[in-house]
């Protein structure tokens, strides 16, 4: 069994009398589960310490979390904590160097092993389930609050996709039981991160009608900034279609390919079986075996990207014949 530096963690807590908690641009839920459940852990178990959150805007999902005014001097002999952000350039605000000691706690591969401690499970479902361990592990010095149970249960259920992939495990499921005890509804948390705009649901239609599907089971969605604009969404808020194209019959990996403002392509990538992440890093990206995250800088770039998923899953398909 795996030894994770659960106890060594709570040690240099415990050292420092002002913590930073970073987690990655783009907050998810898990990146603010993970992010906000594990201040609201150490502020109600060390109430005399500085807890702070910190990174960039937050978008649709203040409703989890905001960010706390961190200051430059904040940094000065601070304990910096990052959650769930696999590589240094996607933490959120750069100041996350400036800090005495950094740990890192996540859940992706560990392909940039930064920081001066590390807890790195990638077996688990979430980081926001990392937390809920850490605090398993040390719960006879660790207090976990109303806020902070709600808090990592949202994160939890945004990284499984309410429970459907394949990370959900025996124990994911267990520690969510031990969260929906304590004092918040989980159907009004489950009703808040379902809802989606008109917009989105639009935008929704859109994609449902111009997915396009290969004969081996590769789906391709391009949205452009012409469409973003007709639809008048956000990157940020394409997160809620992702998942769509899995739904259909057929479908084994997909891509969708969101142009930003800068002009390259934000692609988010998905598979039902098939590992993706090594496609990934070969495009600036990476991530999970099944959810990876890339980028495109033209849309020849794209087309190579589709290749590589039409190659790989033609492999699995043989595979499985």
């Amino acid at each position: 069994m795996a030894h994770f530096p659960y106890q060594e963690i709570l040690e240099v807590i415990m050292q420092h009398e002002t913590i930073i908690v970073h987690r990655h641009m783009r907050p998810d839920p898990d990146a603010l589960g993970s992010q906000g459940g594990l201040v609201e852990i150490l502020k109600a178990s060390f109430p005399d310490k500085k807890i702070l959150k910190a990174g960039g805007p937050v978008g649709d999902l203040a409703f989890l979390t905001t960010m706390d005014t961190v200051l430059d001097e904040d940094y000065q002999g601070a304990l910096v904590i990052v959650t769930d952000t696999a590589n240094r350039p996607r933490i959120s605000d750069e100041r996350y160097g400036q800090g005495a000691k950094l740990i890192k706690i996540d859940h992706h591969p560990n392909d940039d092993a930064y920081g001066d401690l590390l807890l790195v499970n990638i077996e688990a479902s979430s980081c926001s389930e990392i937390i809920a361990d850490f605090y398993l592990a040390n719960q006879d010095q660790l207090t976990l609050s109303d806020e902070a149970a709600r808090l990592l249960y949202a994160g939890i259920v945004g990284d499984t996709g309410r429970f459907l992939y394949p990370a959900t495990t025996a124990h994911t499921m267990q520690i969510a039981a031990m969260l929906m005890g304590y004092d918040f509804v989980p159907t009004e948390v489950n009703n808040q991160m379902n809802v989606i705009s008109k917009r989105v649901a639009q935008l929704t239609g859109y994609v449902l009608q111009n997915i396009a599907v290969s004969a081996s089971g590769v789906a391709k969605v391009m949205l452009t900034k012409e469409i973003m604009e007709q639809f008048g969404v956000t990157d940020t808020e394409t997160s809620s279609i992702v998942s769509i194209p899995g739904t259909i019959e057929g479908i084994l990996v997909w891509g969708i390919f969101v142009e930003q403002p800068e002009g390259y392509f934000r692609c988010r990538l998905r598979s039902k079986g098939p590992v993706i992440n090594e496609i990934a890093k070969l495009h600036h990206g990476g991530g999970h075996p099944l959810a990876s995250g890339a980028n495109a800088k033209d849309e020849k770039e794209i087309s190579q990207i589709v290749a590589e998923l039409t190659e790989l899953a033609q492999l699995w398909g043989n595979k499985e014949k």
